[in-house]
């Protein structure tokens, strides 16, 4: 008993050193659990089907992305913004795009987003090396607008080439174009998130982007739900 508790204290304090950030704490019970009939039934219905990508080294992919020119977002960027962390990460976050600190520094989520998801990361008693990161597309989109359908596509093959390199157990995707280019699909973040999909043969769960939650901290607590439905996942566990 005394064993359960003190993970309890120690997964809420996880929790709360990053949620106290930009405004109240809201604590939520735990979903309901979803019978497994129809969590198989769902995730059944929902999961791509495309072609088995070939599996190359990160470096290769890098390699043959070049200095791109393949869309106009290259005209106005400082740095490619590739990807970050481990290799051969289990968990990998896919992100929409870079912003301003990113661009500048040619690394993924370092500005105040950035920030926060390293929180929400080191919450699921992770280092961020521990994990891989990236966006759907690796430059920025002027004033960083969403980025547009031609520029996913022109970036679709390297973030393909990533996800076969690394071979994670679980993504999660940050915010609608990150969940939509990967699952095909048009329906709202706040429709997909917390609901596992598939992504060739690798367990997905969407949720939001850090910067929403900056804009709007009292969804903070929908986004430890999916967390922690992910560390359920690949059986991690609160360090005490």
């Amino acid at each position: 008993m005394q064993g359960e508790l003190a993970a309890a204290v120690a997964e809420l304090r996880a929790y709360l050193s990053w949620a106290e950030e930009g405004g109240p704490v809201i604590i939520a019970l735990p979903p309901t659990p979803i019978p497994t009939s129809t969590a198989t039934s769902t995730s059944t219905a929902t999961s791509t089907s495309m072609p088995k990508l070939p599996i190359v080294s990160l470096d290769e992919v890098r390699a043959r992305m070049g200095e791109c020119t393949l869309c106009k977002l290259h005209k106005g960027r400082h740095n490619i913004v590739f990807g970050v962390g481990d290799p051969k990460a289990r968990l990998m976050f896919v992100g929409e795009a870079p912003g301003e600190d990113e661009d500048l520094k040619g690394e993924p989520f370092v500005g105040k987003a950035g920030q926060l998801l390293t929180k929400m990361i080191e919450a699921m008693g992770l280092r961020r090396q521990d994990v891989y990161i990236c966006n759907t597309v690796k430059c920025r989109p002027p004033n960083n607008r969403n980025p547009e359908p031609e520029e996913l596509a022109a970036c679709e093959p390297f973030l393909k080439g990533q996800l076969a390199s690394v071979q994670p157990e679980v993504i999660v995707t940050l915010g609608k174009f990150a969940a939509q280019a990967l699952l095909r699909e048009q329906t709202p973040i706040t429709r997909l998130r917390g609901q596992w999909r598939e992504y060739e043969g690798i367990a997905v769960m969407p949720t939001f982007h850090p910067a929403y939650l900056l804009r709007s901290p009292q969804e903070k607590v929908k986004v430890w739900e999916d967390l922690q439905s992910v560390m359920k996942k690949l059986g991690l566990e609160r360090k005490r």
